[in-house]
């Protein structure tokens, strides 16, 4: 079946469909949704029953990249600073170092025991050296999975951060497999580059990002997530364009905003983590379908033998040798090493060799999707039981809640107070979002002459407005009327 405008839309539709409502029972069985959205799309392809005939590398590359545009972005709104802190230099080792390791000891192994050159082998490497944030993400999250000792930060972390040094290594090991005359050398300057325009980019896009959203006055609240999402797209870009990796951009864009007091922040990141969803669907579904079951076959054996190693050996000692400065006990170290989801971004990356012509390019990505598909049902189908073997995972009475978790379900809180604004006060012909609020605190209602107004960032207060706000703690409250009442320093000066 060739797809055409005709029959686009219904076919993708009924794909759709049919995802989510497998997705729903999936994990009732322990089989990881993107597992099954992947199978799914290969169901649905030539080898399948569907008999869908897609064999275009260079638009799966383009459908890969935008939804990790949005995978990568949402991560990184639910990522909390405060939690991400005390882990920071051990996530980003392992995103750097560790995905270097990875890559060399699994291209040695593949050089070893294989007929791939050295340059051919570290590509292979360098595509699955990194752990996948779509998988990490998805799984973690859908399994509520509550982790002693910051270890689901450090894991999201890492998986969210550690993709650019991966793309990094795979454009450089395919340019070395395309032109053997250059040296290995050459491919340091370039990470540099990539590295330091990305984080630079990444922070300047997210202060303006913060700005625009806070600033802009749209008419509907709506247009607030479609604003981001044109932000998004353009540090991406931007900073590909200056010649530093997007996807680390994007990212800590998205951390930076993700930290802040937003406009319709709720609305923002209720649409995105829908949005993330959809583009996990619509990647595995693409990546389904692009590969033909008939082509992997003949690699399944040394498929195997290459996810053993990578699982069993390269993982475990790229995070040892990474981590061994830091003082952490061993079953933590254990458990990271588990953790090491390969998804779609591996498959993705191993679109490159394809789009480049490369001799063993249909040798790699079926390899590599391989090794994709084992890593999922083998480690993601076992990161609850290894948690408990391990004794990293924390029982259920003991999960904590983090404040933004409280204003996603919004949870109610302790106590409920009135409070009047007087003519005087700081906060009169404010909004919101200037205030500096309390984050365990909420403005839940204002009543304005006589009638109630549901509040958001954009709200500006006026003289007798009755503010309804819900606070934690007594001490709450405190911080509530000094941030109401404090004096305009710009007045009295």
């Amino acid at each position: 079946m060739n797809l055409t405008i005709e029959n686009i839309l219904l076919v993708g539709s009924l794909l759709l469909l049919i995802s989510v409502l497998a997705g729903k029972t999936s994990y009732k069985f322990g089989v990881p949704t993107l597992l099954l959205f992947l199978a799914i799309g290969m169901l649905a392809g030539s080898d399948g029953i569907g008999h869908i005939h897609f064999d275009n590398p260079q638009l799966a590359q383009f459908i890969g990249i935008v939804s990790l545009n949005f995978i990568l972005f949402s991560g990184g709104l639910d990522t909390n600073w405060t939690s991400v802190k005390p882990i920071l230099k051990e996530g980003l080792i392992l995103s750097t170092l560790g995905v270097l390791l990875t890559a060399l000891t699994l291209g040695t192994f593949v050089w070893y025991v294989t007929d791939f050159t050295i340059y051919e082998s570290l590509l292979l490497g360098s595509i699955v050296s990194s752990t996948d944030a779509a998988a990490v993400f998805s799984i973690l999250r859908s399994k509520s999975l509550a982790l002693k000792t910051n270890l689901r930060p450090t894991l999201e972390l890492e998986s969210g951060s550690n993709d650019p040094m991966a793309y990094v290594l795979t454009i450089a090991f395919l340019t070395l497999v395309i032109n053997q005359d250059q040296s290995v050398m050459s491919i340091i300057p370039l990470f540099f580059q990539q590295m330091i325009l990305a984080c630079i980019s990444g922070f300047a896009f997210g202060k303006l990002s913060k700005y625009i959203i806070n600033k802009i006055k749209l008419d509907f609240e709506g247009l607030y997530p479609v604003l981001v999402i044109a932000l998004m797209f353009m540090t991406f870009s931007a900073t590909d364009f200056v010649g530093g990796n997007g996807f680390l951009a994007i990212y800590i864009c998205a951390v930076y905003l993700g930290n802040q007091e937003l406009i319709h922040k709720k609305t923002i990141l209720k649409m995105y983590d829908g949005l993330a969803w959809l583009m996990q669907i619509v990647l595995f579904l693409t990546l389904g379908l692009l590969v033909f079951p008939s082509q992997v076959i003949p690699y399944v054996g040394i498929g195997i033998l290459i996810s053993l190693f990578l699982i069993l050996v390269a993982r475990p000692v790229s995070v040892f040798l990474s981590l061994m400065f830091f003082k952490m006990k061993t079953r933590r170290r254990l458990y990271i090493s588990w953790v090491g989801l390969r998804g779609g971004v591996p498959i993705v990356f191993a679109t490159y060799p394809l789009l480049a012509g490369i001799d063993k390019a249909h040798m790699i990505f079926n390899i590599v999707f391989f090794i994709s598909i084992t890593s999922v049902l083998i480690q993601g189908t076992t990161l609850s039981l290894a948690a408990k073997w391990l004794h990293v995972a924390l029982p259920e009475k003991a999960k904590k809640i983090t404040e933004i978790d409280k204003f996603i379900l919004e949870l109610p809180k302790s106590s409920l107070q009135e409070i009047t604004l007087l003519p005087d006060y700081y906060a009169v012909n404010k909004r919101i979002i200037d205030l500096n609020f309390p984050q365990s605190a909420f403005i839940v209602m204002i009543k304005r002459k006589g009638e109630y107004i549901r509040p958001g960032g954009a709200t500006t207060l006026e003289a007798k407005d009755v503010l309804m706000v819900l606070a934690d703690e007594q001490s709450d409250f405190t911080k509530v009327h000094d941030c109401l009442n404090k004096p305009d320093k710009r007045v009295s000066s």
